[in-house]
């Protein structure tokens, strides 16, 4: 069975398709089944604690790092999963934060990860307040190396960053763009100033239009109870999903011009470009 997709770029990238918990109880004979690109995929853990993949009949390669599970569909990769180091440094608390679905493609949804403009208007209260709106300008890069779209020095304003904060905070950002569908955000750790709490944004497109996001947390926190950091995460989430899901269209639009940046969207401009030079198609209207 071939995938319902021919993007290249997707087919040999990694992409999630959920926690590691989905397979914990999961057998060849019993598998966990779910889509991917417009196709079931069947996963399962054998005895020995590894797990396997296949859609139709055919083996998918399968890895699972940082308590996630990723697929490439094509079993070519073009490169190793990127790196999260913060996953095993000392000190931080790792909470996933499972996933939320969401009517619209992959590449909107992490576009939206990406954009600090909509803070006071979606998260008033929480990640922005009027009317204090502005997007101070920020730098962004590409690491060839990596192929990674990076966005430092950026900076806004939020009354309440984290579960763990207590006032508001110029809080110092820092968002990284590792793969099509999964992409990284670095912020002040309100217990730790000098820190950066990180947060992973894994996307699972079952197909163009429909996908499953997850959140996985790295933080500086020992205060807060993991129900409630999932819960604060969930209130976020849960904000941009109506705004995402009435977009028009759900597709993201590549064509120069077809939809009018300004300053605030200097990495939004760069994503939409790094996507066209990859030849990026899957969930774009085309």
């Amino acid at each position: 069975m071939t995938f319902d997709c021919q993007d290249k770029t997707l087919l040999d990238d990694w992409l999630t398709a959920g926690p590691s918990s989905r397979v914990e109880h999961a057998t060849a004979r019993t598998p966990y089944t779910t889509r991917l690109l417009g196709t079931e995929i069947a996963l399962w853990r054998d005895a020995a604690g590894q797990v396997h993949g296949r859609a139709g009949a055919a083996p998918l390669l399968v890895l699972e790092a940082y308590g996630y599970l990723w697929v490439c569909p094509s079993g070519q990769p073009r490169k190793a999963l990127f790196a999260f180091p913060e996953f095993s440094q000392d000190g931080r608390r790792i909470v996933d934060c499972d996933g939320i679905g969401v009517s619209v493609s992959g590449l909107r949804m992490v576009e939206n990860f990406l954009d600090m403009g909509h803070f006071p208007y979606v998260h008033a209260s929480y990640l922005g307040e009027v009317p204090q709106t502005e997007v101070a300008k920020y730098d962004v890069s590409v690491d060839e190396s990596a192929d990674e779209i990076w966005a430092t020095n950026c900076r806004f304003y939020q009354p309440r960053t984290s579960k763990a904060a207590t006032t508001g905070l110029e809080v110092q950002y820092a968002y990284r763009v590792m793969q099509p569908m999964s992409a990284m955000l670095y912020k002040t750790a309100f217990p730790r100033p000098g820190e950066m709490d990180a947060i992973g944004l894994f996307v699972q497109p079952h197909d163009e239009d429909h996908i499953t996001a997850y959140c996985l947390l790295s933080y500086f926190d020992d205060t807060s109870t993991e129900t409630d950091l999932i819960a604060f995460q969930h209130t976020i989430f849960g904000q941009d999903k109506p705004i995402l899901e009435s977009q028009v269209p759900k597709r993201m639009p590549l064509q120069l011009g077809a939809e009018m940046p300004t300053r605030c969207d200097a990495m939004s401009v760069a994503y939409r470009r790094w996507l066209s030079t990859r030849g990026t198609s899957y969930g774009t209207v085309r």
